[in-house]
């Protein structure tokens, strides 16, 4: 069974109740009364995403599994999302990232439409946004991921090959967190992702 296109480890009601410590019974009315997010089997078996029942055990403060645990270290880290058709620089920004912070998450996408599906999959907290894309360019992808609510409002630094004090503001006022002309300083870059990061705490 795969989730958003990765493989993901799944739950019985009666593993999570087992997890849980409480009787098969109790876990299925976590279901039923939406506590705990579930899906049926055909044949009307509940069945829990591993993401799912880690969501549930941290609201309540219950206890984490072991085999929940790695999942659990991957929620907590930053995800970057790096957009940008010159492929070599992509690649140069991900292992400069890698390098410097070998906790981040770092996906790539080379074009707008690639950029909306990785950007709906995995739901990034920092994006990387090259203006001058082909196909949906950078500023209509700017506009919307600061109109999608469920991509929870990621920082934002637009990077551009035009230093150009118009081009400048006008990403900005679609919602970028930042502006950066090619060619990129990238211990500037990184050190501005953490200053925004930060600042939102």
């Amino acid at each position: 069974m795969a989730k958003n296109g990765k493989k993901v480890r799944i739950f019985s009601a009666l593993e999570v109740a087992n997890i849980c410590g409480v009787v098969n019974q109790t876990a299925i009315n976590w279901i039923k009364s939406n506590h705990l997010k579930a899906f049926t089997t055909p044949g009307g078996q509940y069945r829990i995403y591993a993401e799912d029942l880690l969501s549930f055990l941290e609201e309540r403060g219950m206890r984490i599994p072991e085999e929940l645990e790695d999942l659990q270290r991957q929620k907590d880290q930053d995800k970057v999302l790096i957009i940008d058709d010159d492929r070599e620089l992509n690649d140069m920004l991900k292992q400069f990232f890698s390098r410097k912070m070998p906790d981040w998450q770092i996906s790539q996408a080379f074009d707008g439409f690639e950029a909306g599906v990785v950007l709906s999959r995995e739901k990034p907290d920092i994006v990387i946004l090259d203006i001058d894309l082909p196909g949906v360019n950078g500023h209509q992808l700017c506009t919307k991921i600061k109109k999608d609510e469920s991509l929870g409002s990621p920082v934002i630094i637009s990077v551009s090959g035009l230093d150009d004090e118009a081009e400048s503001e006008k990403i900005i006022s679609e919602g970028a967190d930042a502006f950066f002309a090619k060619p990129v300083d990238f211990g500037s870059l990184l050190a501005a992702v953490q200053d925004l990061v930060a600042a939102r705490g």
